[in-house]
């Protein structure tokens, strides 16, 4: 397929993988390039020596284009770029805070920049900072999100509306269908998280894993609004998060709730209880713990099939 998106990045599938704490390091990136989507080295959970290690061991693992996934709040922001620089990194997704700050350093040393947004406003201001593309990322996708709750099918056209440049769908997407109806939307194609979060190659705890897989409708949320709005599993850390906000607690007391490595104790070392187990609301739809060049291809496979199927079926006939 060629189109926006696969042109931007030299890929073959217009399917982007989430940049995931915990879960996105060199292996899954480099297994969902060799798959013909996007890989992304989620830089978000590493020290800076430890995305180095990554960069040199995705470009040994593949020859394809990937890029890696940085969250403008990081504290050692200044060491990260350095590193992207030095690196040679050609792909850089941004969130989590101003495109303005960073997009020229990136766009100055030929480096395409992609940021995600939760709502048009940032959308305007993204296109403004002379980004590449853009991500719409609706409420219903794991971990960090947007304060509006829009849901992507709602956000998609409504940015699609508001900018003109090409733009990816991310958020309760995790199969061939989903793709096809964002796509119909306005978006130039999707980045999926959860469902690579489950894969062979996702660095994530086998337990958080598995976890997922056993996950029913209904069993995630949004919480911590008053802080940063984040989509976990309900467990017993989330029972307590939410006894306090609705107890009023201020940010302060949420903040010290929420402790350090929260997301590391539940993703990376798999403790189902006192971890926040950050997974979007696809999850439900996840049964089974897949490599990632099966799921781009079950992914593409789908989005073919059910696209054929519109275009031959009766709709056509009315007038």
């Amino acid at each position: 397929m060629k189109n926006r998106i696969t042109s931007l990045f030299d890929i073959t599938y217009p399917i982007i993988q989430g940049g995931m704490v915990w879960c996105s390091g060199w292996r899954l990136a480099a297994a969902v390039s060799n798959a013909g989507g996007l890989g992304l080295i989620g830089a978000g959970s590493m020290y800076p020596e430890t995305l180095q290690e990554h960069l040199v061991k995705c470009k040994a693992a593949t020859n394809k284009p990937f890029g890696v996934n940085i969250p403008l709040l990081y504290p050692d922001i200044e060491k990260l770029m350095r590193i992207i620089e030095e690196q040679e990194v050609p792909i850089v997704f941004t969130s989590a805070g101003n495109p303005k700050t960073w997009t020229p350093f990136l766009k100055e040393r030929g480096i395409i920049v992609v940021h995600v947004v939760s709502n048009v406003r940032f959308a305007e201001k993204c296109e403004a900072a002379g980004v590449d593309a853009i991500v719409a990322e609706g409420f219903e996708a794991g971990g960090h999100n947007g304060r509006e709750e829009s849901t992507t099918f709602c956000l998609v056209p409504m940015v699609r509306k508001a900018v003109s440049l090409p733009l990816l769908a991310a958020g309760g997407i995790g199969d061939g269908r989903g793709m096809l109806g964002a796509m119909a939307l306005g978006a130039d194609g999707v980045q999926i998280g959860s469902r690579f979060a489950v894969s062979k190659e996702s660095s994530a705890h086998q337990r958080f894993k598995e976890r997922i897989v056993n996950t029913s409708e209904g069993e995630t949320a949004l919480t911590l609004k008053q802080l940063t709005p984040v989509r976990i599993i309900k467990n017993q850390f989330f029972e307590r998060v939410d006894a306090a906000e609705k107890r009023g607690a201020d940010i302060e007391t949420l903040r010290n709730l929420l402790g350090m490595r929260r997301a590391k104790k539940g993703i990376f070392e798999g403790d189902l209880e006192e971890g926040e187990l950050e997974i979007g609301q696809i999850s439900a739809t996840i049964d089974s713990i897949k490599p990632a060049g099966t799921i781009i291809k079950e992914i593409w496979e789908e989005f073919v099939t059910c696209r054929e199927t519109l275009l031959s079926s009766d709709l056509n006939e009315i007038q």
